[in-house]
Parts: structure tokens; C-alpha cells; sequence
């Protein structure tokens, strides 16, 4: 049996997977933010433990955390939990439950649970994209998740917009202290705030979808900008890493016909993919752009598949 465990802002949820992914049991809790880091802790050892005595069977711990731990000092960075900072919550967490516990990203996860038996199952590459509140990735090769020295492998999200046009200079400002970040354009706020910057009129994401459907043409242009950034900026990626899908995820995948507006655009600026003059082209781009299979579920399943059907791995 392996349990995942999403470590989210609000709410702890955790899950107990079969080892053919079949969902067990389910739990979740408040995530006790004013009572702090060993508050939380608790709460996520208690919720494995709660799944083990319900199913009768001990498991292993996989959890998805927002930030992600460092390989130099084995502390959390960059979570938007900020208690969680500066901790050791991976010895933490295995003290707590006294056995070895795995720590990932929770969009690592995600891009792991739809590499395992979402949409990319199968496909030898996968790049998953969450974009929501603020945008993120990962990346998994023959089911194993690519981590780097760095922890920031699949952080498209902080890349700059590729090829800016003279009306997306210098860009957005980002929190990380730098403008014209991906996530400033593609995020769900970004996208408001876009629309806004047109018009005179902030639209969330949903309504300018609900709008450009009913025949509003400046809801449907601003969702038109969104998708040719959001394939500028997937470009670069399929330029690195040449991924076989790439599976969105977050708030934002569920604008209708995202996925496919993306892929249609894909071919401009792909090498080797465009219509050069003379009418020679090298190609459609065979990389497939779908929304994910296990939607809100991604981050909780891919932290009980940090533990693979071979332990050794």
C-alpha cells in the first residue's frame, strides 16, 4: 500500500493507493497554518496513520509540499507556507512516523501522477504544467522524476515570456524580482489582469471563457494572447527537453479548449515545425498537449507514487 499525502496552504489531504493505483481510502484536514511547523507535521503524521489503522495495513509516505527541499542543507525553500521554511521536514516527518518518508514538489507529483497512470501514461517523457494561482511543472523520464542540484527542475514558471513582443516589454512585474516571468503572463490572475490591461476590465478566467463563448470578441482575443504565450512558452521547453506529452493542470487547464488552442500554435515556433518561406515545412510538432486525467487528485497520487513498484528505485 502506498499513501500520498498534499500538503496544500488550506487543506491536508491524504490517500491510500493499491499498488495497481487503485484508490483506497481518503482523508483530509484544515492545514493548522496559526499553530505552525510542528502543528503540521502532526497533522500529516496523523493522517497516514489514521489511513493505516482504518485499512489494517501499513504503508509507504510520500508527501507533495509546496517550495521544495534543499540538496545542500535538506531544508524546505520556497513555500508559500512559510512556517515551513528553513525545516527539516523530511527528518522531521520520518521521525514522526518512524520510517523513511519521500518529499517532492507538489507540481513534481503531479507531473509523477500523470506520468504513472494519467495522461501520460506510458510516454517515455512527460512535462506536467500547473497553472493556477501561479504556474509550475515537472518533469519525469521513464517514470522516475528528473530532481536537480538545484531543485528547480520543471520551473518554467520563472523563465521569461520567449520572444516578447514590443507591447510585452519589459513585462509584469514577478514576485521572484524580476518582469515578464511565464507565470506573469499564463497564471489565472495573469490572465485577469491581462484582460484588464485591454479593456479597462478585470474578467476572471471562467467568465472570459463563459464571454468568448457567447461571442464577446475581446474575451476571445485575450484568450487567444493567452494561448500564443502559453505555446511561447511550452516552445522553449519542447526545445530542451522534447517531451512526449506535456499535461496541464491547475484552475487554468480547465478553460475550454485550452489544450487544443495551445497545440495548434505549438507549430509557429517549434524548430523545425514552422512554414518557412517557399512553403517548406518541417512537420506538425508530435508532442501531445492534454489536460490531466486525475485533475485535482494529480498532487495527492504522485506523492504516494514518490514510491515506485520497486523499492530500490
Amino acid at each position: 500500500m502506498r499513501i500520498g499525502v498534499d500538503l496544500g496552504g488550506t487543506k491536508i489531504e491524504a490517500i491510500a493507493l493499491a499498488p495497481d493505483g487503485r484508490e483506497l481510502a481518503r482523508r483530509r484536514v484544515a492545514t493548522p497554518q496559526h499553530e505552525g511547523y510542528e502543528a503540521i507535521v502532526a497533522a500529516v503524521a496523523g493522517l497516514a496513520r489514521g489511513l493505516e489503522e482504518e485499512l489494517g495495513a501499513t504503508g509507504t509516505v510520500g508527501v507533495g509540499t509546496p517550495g521544495a527541499v534543499s540538496s545542500a542543507t535538506g531544508l524546505l525553500k520556497n513555500s508559500n507556507t512559510v512556517c515551513l521554511n528553513a525545516r527539516p521536514i523530511v527528518d522531521d516527518l520520518s521521525r514522526a512516523l518512524d520510517r523513511e518518508v519521500r518529499v517532492a514538489n507538489d507540481a513534481d507529483c503531479f507531473a509523477l501522477s500523470e506520468a504513472v497512470d494519467g495522461a501520460g501514461a506510458g510516454a517515455p517523457t512527460v512535462f506536467g504544467v500547473i497553472a493556477g494561482t501561479g504556474v509550475g511543472g515537472g518533469l519525469v523520464v521513464e517514470g522516475r522524476l528528473v530532481r536537480g542540484p538545484n531543485a528547480v527542475a520543471g520551473e518554467w514558471g520563472h523563465s521569461p515570456l520567449p520572444w516578447p513582443r514590443d507591447d510585452e516589454r519589459p513585462g509584469p512585474p514577478c514576485y521572484c524580482g524580476r518582469h515578464g516571468c511565464v507565470e506573469t503572463w499564463l497564471a489565472g490572475p495573469s490572465l485577469e489582469a491581462d484582460h484588464a490591461r485591454v479593456t479597462g476590465e478585470p474578467v476572471p478566467p471562467p467568465e472570459l471563457a463563459a464571454r468568448a463563448a457567447a461571442g464577446d470578441a475581446a474575451a476571445a482575443a485575450t484568450l487567444d494572447r493567452h494561448a500564443d504565450r502559453f505555446a511561447r512558452g511550452l516552445a522553449t521547453v519542447i526545445h530542451v527537453v522534447d517531451p512526449y506529452v506535456v499535461a496541464l493542470g491547475g484552475g487554468v487547464s480547465n478553460l475550454p479548449g485550452l489544450p487544443e488552442r495551445v497545440a495548434a500554435r505549438l507549430p509557429r515556433y517549434v524548430f523545425g515545425s514552422r512554414l518557412f518561406e517557399g512553403g517548406a515545412s518541417g512537420g506538425e510538432v508530435r508532442t501531445r498537449v492534454v489536460r490531466a486525467v486525475h485533475g485535482d487528485s494529480g498532487g495527492v497520487r504522485g506523492a504516494a507514487w514518490l514510491w515506485p513498484a520497486d523499492p530500490a528505485r
